[in-house]
């Protein structure tokens, strides 16, 4: 097992275009982080310069202190698996997961009993004699972390391993690789662009856009607390409501929210931290599963919402409404399987201000304030 200490590094490619600007991080041995961002952020950048597949054009990387920067793949005792499986077809699950350690000169002794201790982790002792083809993608899937796990690498790199799987194979390989990570207790990068994922396996989760690094943290924190308009809307589907304001102050100095069609006040467990930008532009934040259709609390504001679209989940709705007159915005909210309004109808949901969050306008940067805790992690 080992620490993953990345220091400073960047990617810059022949054009004088990064990849990759300034990550600077450090993964605990053990921990289960999670590289998520969009197609293009360069999180998969990343993860192939910690294996070796991708030189760095700066920065230092360290895998249990030492350095490895300049160090080739073979040597830093990494396994990396693949969205794509890169198994070989023409070769069964055991000499598929025996290959790397044949390479090595390892005694055949060794490797039986390797391939049985990892067929037996990953329920694949009855397929050891099939062919990748005669496998389920799932399948496919526990032979390429099997044959990384034979190995007995520091640290596993997971590029996308989900992303070829149906809902329910990856629904169920979610869990199997958090089981995996409890049973081997070694470090792990996975990379994804699924909020679920990023929301359910990890320890903590690395946001990145363009190359760079919005925001580390446990996911709830990071749920609760983000760091910018982003990382707002990226972590959720439906994602955060962000609705232009102005923040505004009474006489007695009493704070509000000055939307297009409400105005909500602030409550005061913020209006310290707000004050200093009274009288500015905002950008306000609301969750969608903080627009309630009852009102439980008397401290919840109403926001009345023309009905654009309902989105029937099953277990839940997903209300999308205009709110404001001239230029309305649309905004999302979590409802009960039980709540309906008809397409143009108007409704008055009640918003829970508490978890509100103020964004600047220009940068999208989060004003600060007293962060949220939703539940013990």
């Amino acid at each position: 097992m080992a620490s993953i200490e990345l220091d400073h590094v960047s990617k810059m490619y022949a054009n004088g275009a990064y990849g990759v600007r300034d990550v600077d991080l450090t993964i605990a041995d053990g921990e289960f982080v999670i590289f998520l961002g969009p197609s293009g952020c360069g999180k998969s950048t990343t993860l192939r310069m910690i294996a070796g597949l991708e030189s760095v054009t700066a920065g230092e990387l360290r895998i249990g202190g030492r350095p490895v920067t300049h160090v080739p793949p073979r040597d830093r005792n990494i396994a990396v698996v693949f969205q794509s499986y890169a198994l070989y077809p023409h070769m069964t699950v055991r000499q598929n997961m025996a290959f790397g350690l044949k390479m090595r000169g390892s005694p055949a002794s060794e490797i039986d009993a390797k391939i049985r201790d990892a067929a037996g982790l990953l329920g694949l002792t009855s397929y050891l004699d099939r062919k990748p083809a005669a496998l389920s993608g799932g399948q496919r899937q526990r032979v390429a972390l099997g044959r990384a796990i034979v190995r007995e690498p520091e640290a596993f790199l997971l590029d996308e391993p989900l992303s070829n799987l149906d809902a329910q194979l990856r629904a169920e390989m979610r869990l199997e690789l958090v089981k995996l990570h409890r049973r081997l207790g070694r470090t792990i990068i996975h990379v994804t662009h699924d909020q679920v994922e990023a929301m359910t396996m990890g320890d903590r989760i690395v946001i990145m856009r363009d190359g760079e690094v919005m925001q580390v943290g446990r996911p709830l924190d990071v749920y609760a607390n983000p760091a910018n308009t982003f990382v707002a809307r990226f972590l959720a589907t439906p994602p955060m409501n962000l609705v232009p304001a102005t923040l505004s102050a009474d006489a007695d100095g009493a704070l509000a929210v000055v939307l297009d069609g409400a105005t909500l006040p602030v409550p005061g467990q913020h209006a310290a931290s707000y004050r200093p930008a009274a009288g500015r532009p905002v950008v306000f934040g609301l969750r969608p599963e903080d627009l309630h259709e009852a009102r439980q609390n008397p401290a919840w504001q109403p926001v009345e919402l023309t009905v654009v679209a309902m989105e029937a989940l099953g277990v839940e709705n997903i209300l999308i409404g205009q709110i404001g007159g001239e230029k309305p915005v649309e905004i999302a909210a979590r409802l009960s399987r039980h709540f309906h309004a008809p397409i143009g109808s108007k409704v008055t949901l009640y918003a829970d201000l508490a978890p509100m969050h103020l964004f600047d306008p220009e940068g999208g940067k989060v004003l600060p304030r007293p962060a949220i805790a939703l539940t013990a992690q």
